[in-house]
């Protein structure tokens, strides 16, 4: 089938014709712009009831946490808890994990007092219940003896835990640190600028090294005593390394010798120390990888080796037992 040219041009008329009616049609059209603002204002209406729905939650949690709270300070005031303990050791303790507040203190003693007749509770539980529970006397014994631990140790050891992690932490983002505070230092800023604008760049790279440095800065702008809250850095950290980087401020401002030197030469050293730490490991690998090869790899690797060997000689071995 072809095209003359009086075909084309019938053919660009129709399409022209029918575009002209098409855009006139579209443009006597009557829109109703109530449909679309009432679309908008329903949208807007369910945002605000998911907003509120969710700002009620947080305030139930926030009720409900407030009220827990209310009812451990209670216990701690009405059985006077804080009598014949070390508060100041327990305080320093929660301030390594990152817990400085005061009602971080108040769930300690809290949890310190009654998680064991908590764990009592829970043993006597056991017992009473094992036969309709069908638990086996050695499992309860066992059970037990795991309540027993976590009352008496439990909470110790969830202090000393998170407050290791902690310290790691702050060990990894230590170097970065003091590089943020040489530059500081040799831009010409001041000891308190330099903390405080290196604890806001820390934010995003390490949360915890960034609010240990923005409370000292704070304390260094208020307390009277610049060393006294510098060793508060060192106090509520209890790290070798921050206690040399003191140390090191310490006697920088007392006979006034560059701060971006020395700085320069802690940030080498810890730079240093944890490749060292690094090659450490890497050398040990070898030694630990020892006990997994023989009980997981070798095996295999003879099981594949040898297999088909040994499947060749029982055949082998079967066919002239049959001859």
């Amino acid at each position: 089938m072809s095209f003359n040219g009086d075909d084309i041009a019938v053919l660009g008329a129709a399409v022209t014709a029918f575009l002209a009616l098409l855009a006139v049609w579209h443009g006597l059209i009557v829109r109703d712009p109530v449909t679309s603002r009432l679309r908008a204002l329903a949208e807007v209406r369910d945002q605000l009831r998911t907003s509120a729905g969710a700002g009620q939650r947080n305030q139930a949690r926030r009720d409900i946490r407030a009220s827990g709270m209310s009812v451990i300070r209670d216990a701690v005031v009405r059985f006077n808890l804080m009598r014949g303990r070390q508060v100041d050791r327990i305080t320093d303790q929660l301030a390594r994990a990152g817990w400085r507040s005061r009602d971080a203190l108040n769930t300690y003693l809290f949890a310190k007092t009654f998680a064991p007749f908590i764990a009592i509770a829970g043993s006597a539980l056991l017992f009473v219940f094992r036969s309709h529970l069908g638990i086996k006397p050695m499992y309860v014994w066992i059970m037990v003896g795991a309540l027993a631990v976590i009352g008496l140790l439990g909470t110790d050891l969830i202090v000393r835990n998170a407050g290791d992690k902690r310290i790691k932490r702050l060990s990894l983002a230590l170097p970065d640190a003091l590089d943020l505070l040489v530059i500081c230092a040799e831009a010409g800023l001041s000891l308190e600028a330099a903390i405080k604008r290196v604890g806001e760049e820390m934010a995003s790279a390490s949360a915890d090294m960034s609010d240990e440095l923005l409370l000292t800065g704070i304390e260094l702008n208020f307390l009277p005593d610049r060393q006294r809250a510098l060793m508060n850095l060192v106090k509520r950290t209890d790290m070798p390394k921050l206690r040399a980087l003191v140390n090191s401020l310490v006697q920088s401002e007392k006979f006034g010798t560059p701060l971006a030197n020395s700085l320069r030469v802690l940030s080498a050293e810890f730079r240093d120390e944890r490749l060292m730490k690094a090659e450490e490991k890497a050398a040990k690998l070898p030694a630990i990888m020892t006990v997994p090869m023989i009980m997981f790899i070798l095996p295999a690797l003879f099981i594949i080796i040898l297999g088909p060997v040994i499947i060749r000689i029982i055949d082998t071995l079967s066919h002239n037992n049959v001859h």
